[in-house]
């Protein structure tokens, strides 16, 4: 790659993008992937390798999208790969039990000691419903609390005030959510615990459960103010509230235990997503026995899936967990993710570019904004057409962002020194344009 690269083929993107038009709503099967917040036409992957895209247009991008986060030993590992190649001979989907589940439940439980039992799913989105399921049965009650900006999945009476793909295409809720479901979720602002505190005493008998990301990924990265999650801990014991953390995005990648193994917290029930069946479609769910106990067949709250604990998403999460013990993976992760951002910080203020940048671990945020973010309110006032301007010239060089001012740039173990020296020269040519 050379930073005076001509401008990129698209020839046959733009007209496989014309023709999933006519056959897929918008073109894409996930809305983000569209493009419209940064304008232009959305890149068509042909494959993946490392810390690289390759479209089908034959150019090649450094990726700081990893699928949105879980492709944290880098695309097509190749133990993985492996991995997978010998699960698949044996057999794709059994709709019976299998002794992998077995294995990566252990592990899960291992790495996150609050989760006393698992269920294994097939999505984020599937995880986080059954776990708000479980949590109103336990609690015998209704209404949930979540906090604006943060992004649980597409069910019904998750979408209210999220971030991810509805910030970035600025749809406040969605059209389909009877008023009947909404009316059950309660929102306030992210990191404010006292608005919190007022939801509580209004509403302490018909809350069975608060949910949040502990690091805030879906509106850019947000972190938790000190002792926000340590206070939410405390007011959810007080109140007999189960207290719910949606670590699809933070779980094994800010740390092998997730966020609440950095910050100290053991919530009651946790989520995981893809990065635990190595990109593959999964998710889980678990917390305490005596909660986890109500689930069928032991219990009345039912949840089911024939996909769930495929043995090709098994057998990659057990890989890539393995990968991830070993010795200085989050140390080296940690040491890449801090150059990348300041190296980006320090060209940004060398152009006078307003950037405020946020970061926990291999998880990056940058807002186009010259103010603190703390929560969505702030988010928001991010310069999103900047944003697009650099996207796009980020992308013409090379490296592949998200296409969206609200979503997290996320490193792997495959990116190199050189990967981020070339990212940290392409962004100084970026801000630069601006």
């Amino acid at each position: 790659m050379v930073l005076c690269a001509p401008i990129m083929k698209t020839t046959r993107s733009a007209k496989l993008f014309a023709n999933a038009q006519q056959l897929i709503p918008g073109g894409v099967n996930s809305p983000v992937r569209a493009f419209r917040s940064v304008g232009g036409q959305p890149r068509f992957i042909k494959r993946a390798k490392g810390a690289r895209l390759y479209d089908v247009d034959g150019n090649t991008y450094i990726d700081y999208v990893l699928s949105w986060g879980p492709m944290i030993l880098g695309h097509a590992a190749p133990s993985v790969i492996s991995t997978i190649k010998k699960a698949a001979a044996n057999g794709t989907s059994y709709g019976a039990p299998t002794e992998l589940e077995v294995i990566l439940a252990r592990m899960i439980r291992d790495a996150f000691p609050s989760m006393e039992k698992v269920r294994l799913v097939s999505s984020g989105t599937e995880a986080v419903m059954s776990a708000i399921r479980v949590a109103r049965g336990f609690t015998k009650r209704d209404n949930i609390l979540k906090f604006e900006g943060c992004y649980h999945g597409h069910s019904d009476y998750l979408l209210a005030k999220a971030g991810s793909g509805l910030a970035t295409l600025g749809i406040p809720d969605s059209l389909g959510v009877p008023a009947d479901f909404a009316k059950h979720t309660l929102t306030v602002p992210y990191n404010d615990i006292q608005a919190v505190q007022q939801i509580v005493k209004e509403q302490r008998d018909t809350l069975a459960c608060i949910i949040l990301e502990p690091i805030a990924a879906n509106m850019g990265v947000v972190p938790p103010a000190p002792d926000f999650l340590q206070a939410l801990r405390r007011l959810t014991e007080e109140n007999d509230i189960l207290l719910i953390f949606d670590e699809v995005i933070s779980g094994f990648r800010v740390a092998y235990g997730g966020a609440q193994t950095l910050y100290g917290i053991t919530p009651d029930l946790t989520v995981l997503g893809k990065i635990i069946g190595g990109g593959l479609p999964v998710g889980a769910y678990g917390g305490r026995k005596e909660i986890m106990d109500l689930i069928a067949p032991l219990g009345p709250v039912y949840q089911a899936g024939t996909l769930s604990g495929n043995p090709l998403a098994m057998s990659a999460g057990i890989e890539t967990l393995k990968q991830l013990k070993a010795r200085g993976v989050y140390k080296k992760l940690e040491d890449k993710s801090a150059a990348l951002a300041k190296g980006i910080g320090d060209a940004a203020k060398k152009a006078g570019v307003p950037l405020t940048q946020t970061r926990i671990g291999s998880i990056l945020g940058a807002f186009f904004t010259s103010g603190p973010v703390v929560n969505w309110n702030t988010a928001k006032l991010s310069d999103t057409k900047r944003y697009g301007q650099f996207f796009h010239t980020m992308l013409e060089q090379g490296v592949y962002l998200a296409p969206s001012q609200f979503e997290a740039a996320f490193l792997s173990t495959a990116h190199s020194t050189r990967d981020i020296e070339y990212t940290i020269k392409a962004a100084t040519t970026a801000f630069k344009k601006l």
